[in-house]
């Protein structure tokens, strides 16, 4: 699935500064945009990513009936949010609260965050139906909980840039909150806490870092790493819940003592470090087919949700056994890898950019020339 990296080893060139290109949850984050200057790898690791994300939530309703499927759930659950966690982190230590800067977090996130938290909320109103659910911009349905996370984790990160000891204090705030129940769910704050280590995690990566995983002998590595991801997930699947890697609740929420939120925190992050670093590690470096989706995925992402709710909601997986067989697990993938990306094309970014990425230099008062 993961194309094969170039013959040659191609270092990724130092920004003269920290960058910020862009809208704030945009070629950085989860990818909008385009142009000239883009880093063909990150556009690539965006655009695989979103393809594992899409995928992840259509394997879901097979882990039930199929130990191959929890599996592979299990092993993509554990670093394909992270790895756009670390991404999105590194494309934001240039970030500070110049209003020009403000100003695209509200347009890249909130806005966004606004629209599909509303069409998300209103979409199942009728797909369930419930015409009493409530549109709630505290809590995040489903997708958007990510926009409401990377807005928070953006806008403190002029605070990760003067603490000594940014990743392991990020890292004990998710322990702490790991064993925190009484932290409530406002902003789905949970997953914005026990997610923000690999947020600050990549404020503090630099260019040679993703050029060390470029070597040859990481990227052989790489590939018995897996295999053991995936052999170890399968023998979990019958003895651990996969809602552990979705870092939305404490550990007493998931019926376990406090002492276990920590434990697995800690452990959950270095094993989603370790599978994030092969992961790039296979990411091509050159310009590929699919580089230009990478400019995209901010639509693959908040969009594919729409299709993965409405075949739960239709019940077809319930209503076609053969879904389930190994053939038409191989069909599910495949189907949710082609409409992902679809939805990241170029024509859809084209007809939905009013939605997804707003002009809204009426709302905004124009800078003193000079500033």
């Amino acid at each position: 699935m993961l194309s094969a990296a170039p013959t040659s080893r191609r270092v990724l060139p130092p920004p003269a500064r920290a960058p910020d290109r862009g809208p704030a949850a945009a070629p950085e984050t989860i990818g909008t945009g385009g142009g000239s200057g883009r880093d063909a790898f990150f556009d690539n690791a965006k655009y695989l990513a979103i393809v594992l994300v899409a995928m992840g939530h259509s394997w879901e309703p097979l882990t039930g009936q199929s130990r191959t499927a929890g599996a592979l759930y299990m092993t993509v659950y554990a670093f394909h949010m992270p790895a756009f966690i670390v991404i999105s982190g590194y494309f934001s230590r240039g970030f500070d609260l110049r209003p020009d800067r403000l100003r695209r977090l509200v347009t890249g996130v909130v806005v966004p965050y606004v629209v599909f938290e509303t069409a998300y909320t209103l979409f199942a109103r009728r797909a369930v139906p419930d015409p009493g659910m409530p549109v709630s911009l505290l809590d995040p349905w489903y997708l958007t909980w990510f926009l409401a996370a990377l807005f928070v984790w953006r806008l403190t990160t002029p605070l990760w840039r003067i603490v000594r000891w940014p990743v392991p204090l990020a890292l004990a705030v998710a322990v702490l909150a790991s064993v925190s129940p009484e932290i409530g769910h406002d902003l789905d704050m949970q997953r914005l806490l026990q997610f923000l280590p690999f947020f600050v995690l990549g404020l503090n990566l630099r260019p040679e870092h993703f050029a060390l995983l470029r070597r040859r002998g990481v990227r052989i590595a790489a590939v018995p790493v897996f295999a053991c991801a995936l052999a170890l997930a399968y023998w979990a699947v019958p003895r651990m819940t996969a809602t552990w890697l979705y870092h939305r609740e404490s550990a007493q929420e998931l019926g376990a003592p406090w002492w276990a939120g920590a434990v697995m925190t800690l452990a959950l992050f270095g094993c989603s470090l370790v599978l994030v670093a092969c992961f790039l590690a296979w990411v091509p470096a050159r310009r590929t087919w699919f580089t230009v989706l990478g400019a995209g995925t901010l639509y693959g992402y908040l969009l594919h949700g729409f299709l993965t709710k409405g075949t739960r909601f239709a019940g077809w997986f319930e209503d076609h056994p053969w879904l389930h067989s190994p053939p038409g697990e191989i069909a599910v993938s495949l189907t949710a890898a082609a409409a992902v990306t679809a939805l990241c094309t170029p024509p859809v970014r084209r007809a939905l950019r009013c939605v997804v990425e707003p002009r809204m230099a009426w709302a905004f008062r124009k800078e003193p020339a000079g500033r």
